[in-house]
């Protein structure tokens, strides 16, 4: 078993809505506006609608809680969902405030992506077992994205 890289992305994102405190963290949430993927096999732009509904916990982990529509070069809509966990750092404040940017390995930012899609053409990306690293700059996600592969 070993990781290839599937695709790297970026999701533009409007400043976060906080929900407040509540009883398991502080939710956040971030809305996508557009954004683009590109890959070995794969390329396009995000739809808008999709977005994050982060929760932050006491320690500063933040709980991802993401959906997206992606839409190919050639008009497959795939649907993208996953849950992962960044440290929020100062650095990953700041940057998601559109002030400065972070780094791949800056922090601890991981994401398990699930792809769904009835087009036949990338129907091979349902059966995808995906992980990916994130960063934040300026006011953006950006995300390298590797499949499992089968030697």
């Amino acid at each position: 078993m070993r990781l290839e890289p599937l695709m790297s992305y970026h999701a533009d994102l409007l400043p976060a809505v906080t929900v407040g405190a509540g009883p398991h963290g502080t939710r956040a949430i971030f809305e996508v506006t557009g954004g683009a993927f590109e890959g070995p096999r794969l390329s396009g732009k995000l739809l808008t609608g999709g977005g994050d509904w982060m929760l932050i916990d006491a320690q500063g982990m933040g709980h991802l809680d993401v959906r997206a529509t992606f839409e190919t070069h050639d008009g497959a809509l795939i649907y993208v969902q996953y849950f992962g966990r960044v440290v929020v750092t100062e650095a990953i404040s700041q940057a998601l405030q559109g002030n400065g940017a972070t780094d791949y390995g800056d922090t601890h930012f991981f994401t398990q992506p699930r792809f769904e899609t009835g087009d036949a053409r990338y129907a091979w990306l349902n059966q995808v077992v995906a992980v990916a690293q994130g960063r934040v700059c300026h006011g953006r996600v950006e995300y390298q994205v590797f499949a499992c592969a089968n030697d």
